[in-house]
């Protein structure tokens, strides 16, 4: 009898262990799947910063999704004549500049004070299905396509965040978006 109650004991703790790892998101499966979405997705492309090579610019996977670098100092941007032209980006690709002001890639490590870290699963979808940083606070700028981020399953978006949590944290904090230049300011930089 006693052997019996230990036995169910042991397994109750490994099926809450079980249910714990997959309410974490964090199973081995969720993760790789995540790694493929973000490969998929592109999402190396502005959020990992790029560096030029012999070849050309590459993305820095010494700094895996850690956004905009930090101790980066850009000058205004260039202003743009009207026309078709409607943005421009750094050669980090980490900041763009266009109507909207000056935006800069986010940290997508789980770095807990300049990154994700401290997020939750479901602030992370919030945020991708509102359209607003923390699922509630400012825009979310452009290039980056919430909208059809957005649009992923749940268990897709999960399967991201997942990923995320699981790569290496990488202390870097991305400087707030600027606003655009006032009109008068923009027409005398133009001229």
């Amino acid at each position: 009898m006693r052997r019996i109650v230990l036995a169910l004991c042991a397994g109750f703790v490994l099926l809450a262990l079980w249910a714990l790892r997959a309410h974490a998101g964090g199973s081995q499966e969720a993760v790789e799947r995540g790694a493929y979405l973000v490969s998929i997705g592109s999402c190396n492309d502005c959020h990992t910063p790029w560096t030029l090579t012999d070849k050309g610019p590459a993305p820095d996977f010494s700094r895996l999704l850690s956004g905009h670098p930090e101790g980066m100092r850009l000058p205004p941007p260039p202003a743009m004549a009207p026309g078709p032209w409607g943005f421009i980006g750094a050669l980090s690709m980490t900041a763009w500049a266009g109507p909207w002001g000056v935006s800069f890639t986010s940290n997508l490590t789980p770095d807990p004070e300049t990154g994700i870290g401290a997020w939750s699963e479901d602030t992370f979808i919030r945020a991708l299905r509102t359209g607003k940083h923390l699922g509630g606070g400012r825009d979310i700028l452009p290039p980056m396509p919430w909208e059809w981020v957005g649009k992923m399953t749940d268990e897709d978006l999960k399967a991201v965040f997942a990923y995320l949590k699981s790569i290496k944290p990488i202390r870097n904090r991305v400087p707030d978006p600027l606003p655009p230049a006032p009109p008068a300011a923009a027409a005398k930089s133009a001229s």
